[in-house]
């Protein structure tokens, strides 16, 4: 029972202990807080929940925590496995995929949503109907997703050099 339960608790070690896990999840988080810093200094006063969803959940806005998240792994696989390995290659897609998705598919369906609700509040007003706004997900403008890539890039760089 001993030696399961150390096994166990040498792989788990050695997750939280890996470069790729390291720095993909060091990407996320630093892209989430610079997000926040951009949210609260723009514009109005915002509330203390405001800044912590945004911290923790929102989507959208500069940089992209996506962008950065998966450009960090495939850096990172880049670094550990090569650039010739499959493991790259999947990643490599992976994150092509994720980062067109949020200029793409997310960043139009938040338009539409917000082209929606602003039709459905202008109905509610003139026909007194009760309207259920739907939600309005953000995506990325290609900047937003270009400087999350590259500060992905850039973390897992430095986990990998230094």
């Amino acid at each position: 029972m001993s030696i399961a339960l150390s096994l166990k608790t040498e792989q788990l070690k050695s997750f939280f202990e890996n470069s790729i896990f390291l720095s993909s999840v060091s990407s996320w988080l630093f892209a989430q807080l610079l997000k926040s810093v951009i949210f609260t200094l723009r514009g109005d006063k915002k509330s203390k929940r405001e800044i912590l969803e945004t911290v923790t959940w929102r989507t959208g806005g500069m940089p992209s925590s996506h962008a950065a998240l998966v450009s960090s792994m495939t850096t990172a696989m880049a670094f550990k496995e090569g650039v010739g390995s499959n493991l790259f290659i999947v990643t490599l897609f992976l994150a092509l995929i994720v980062m067109r998705d949020a200029m793409g598919v997310r960043r139009a369906s938040g338009l539409q949503a917000r082209t929606l609700n602003a039709l459905g509040r202008v109905w509610s007003e003139r026909m007194g109907g009760e309207y259920h706004p739907v939600k309005e997900i953000q995506g990325h403008s290609p900047l937003e997703v270009v400087v999350g890539g590259l500060l992905g890039i850039f973390i897992s760089a430095a986990y990998a050099f230094l």
